[in-house]
């Protein structure tokens, strides 16, 4: 579900043998260039994709940025070809450990050097002619541990797995260490960083006070923070619109954020940060992810109700649904049972302590474990968080598959909403099936993305549905 954040939007993108690959890929200059660049990347090896960029001459592409897009992606194969020409191309490609799919287009020169001139990865959705068969439950959870035995034994995952159904646990499980260098063992209730599943808590927090009469959703950001300084969005920007990500107030994670990273610790901070920009589009025009918008509601919520955001969600979420080990503490205090991240460093896991700001916030960084998670679904899911007709409002498609502060996928039955989250060291997924009784599904890992998703892709894709 997405969504996730510098490093996440570069690319998502499994696995036809390479003889298959080589009959897909055509035997022209365009082509040929393809095979060669599938190979290096695949290969990841420094040497060999600085061969590949030197004999390639691009200007635009780098030995540095082909490591770190197989950092993200892992082997990559050739699944069709979806436009060719003898010197242009645009080719579909699978993850060998994932169900993410890209495009990559090329175009070479036409004299005799065929030179590399233009390159261009995508993530695009799984072809609907490509969605891998459903299962029955038990072989679908079956197939679920099996992969994740099998990239744990690769070191491509770390984390845990909790399944449930009917309100009975399919799947609880954990692999890997949540403290490599101590070898320490990762178990069932390990807090991991959720990035941005924080979002849900925020979008139930500003719920609430709707619910409460204390908030509108028409209500503008100037409406509630006086004084905010870009008129545009004080006077436009709407509480729905935050919610839906349609107010077009755009990502914290920009050169701004870094220069003052240091300084950054409450959320009036970042709002005197980026208060005076100005909207990216028209709000209300598109759907357009923004994290900043989320700041924003956090900060709405510490004005309406009073408290600061962290007291809030821990008296009005966390504590009524016995979400104990849920929260969002600073990094430099030492929370028992948090998992330690580890992210991709040229193709070597790297601790991410010096990436992570100072703490998690309405946006998104907090902690939390399988098991809490699994109590914020079944308190949705029971209205003690929410009135069952604000969750349906909040769980349905407000704008591009997302409701308020939810993605929200399938339709009528087979309706799941959730969140996932992601960073550098840390990933999670959370989906909930609308049907009363229906899946819950948690993944949640201390490496990059996509190391939990692709298991919580893997499943969702395969179990049976109605």
């Amino acid at each position: 579900m997405r969504k996730t954040f510098a490093v996440l939007t570069l690319l998502f993108t499994l696995l036809p043998p390479l003889s298959y690959a080589e009959q897909v890929i055509p035997a022209t200059p365009a082509g040929k260039v393809l095979a060669a660049m599938i190979t290096a990347l695949n290969k990841g090896k420094p040497e060999d994709l600085a061969v590949f960029v030197k004999n390639n001459d691009s200007s635009r592409l780098t030995a540095e940025r082909m490591i770190n897009i197989h950092d993200i992606t892992g082997d990559l194969n050739v699944v069709r070809m979806e436009r060719s020409t003898p010197y242009s191309l645009k080719a579909l490609l699978k993850e060998a450990d994932s169900d993410f799919y890209g495009t990559i287009e090329l175009s070479v020169s036409t004299d005799k050097t065929h030179k590399l001139l233009y390159q261009d990865f995508n993530r695009v959705p799984m072809p609907a002619d490509l969605a891998p068969q459903r299962l029955s439950l038990n072989a679908a959870v079956a197939a679920l541990k099996q992969r994740a035995d099998q990239l744990a034994a690769e070191d491509k995952f770390s984390g845990v797995l909790l399944i449930t159904h009917n309100d009975k646990t399919l799947l609880s499980g954990a692999w890997g260490y949540s403290d490599k260098d101590a070898r320490q063992a990762i178990d069932i209730d390990t807090k991991f960083r959720i990035g941005s599943m924080n979002k849900m808590f925020t979008s139930v927090a500003i719920l609430q006070l709707i619910d409460a009469g204390r908030l509108q959703l028409s209500d503008t950001v100037g409406n509630i923070l006086p004084g905010y300084a870009n008129k545009e969005i004080a006077e436009t920007v709407t509480v729905r619109q935050l919610l839906t990500h349609t107010g077009g107030t755009g990502d914290i994670f920009v050169q701004e954020f870094y220069k003052n990273q240091a300084e950054l610790k409450e959320h009036t901070d970042y709002v005197r940060l980026f208060e005076n920009r100005a909207p990216l589009f028209k709000p209300g025009a598109r759907f357009g992810y923004s994290n900043y918008g989320y700041v924003l509601l956090g900060a709405i919520i510490e004005q309406v109700s009073g408290m600061s955001y962290y007291d809030y969600v821990q008296k009005a979420i966390f504590a009524p649904a016995g979400m104990n080990d849920t929260g969002s503490l600073p990094e430099n205090i030492d929370v028992p049972g948090r998992a330690k991240g580890y992210m991709k460093v040229r193709s070597t896991w790297t601790s991410n302590a010096k990436m992570l700001p100072y703490r998690g916030t309405s946006t998104g960084g907090g902690y939390s474990t399988a098991n809490d998670l699994l109590r914020f679904a079944q308190n949705l899911q029971s209205g003690r968080l929410l009135s069952l007709a604000t969750l349906e409002q909040a769980t349905s498609d407000q704008a591009e598959h997302y409701g308020y502060g939810f993605f929200v996928q399938g339709a009528e039955a087979n309706r799941m909403y959730g969140h996932s989250g992601g960073a550098g060291g840390m990933n999670g997924e959370l989906s909930i099936s609308h049907q009363a009784g229906g899946y819950v599904v948690i993944a949640l890992s201390n490496l990059d993305p996509t190391s939990a998703s692709r298991l919580y892709n893997y499943f969702t894709l395969r179990m049976p549905i109605n």
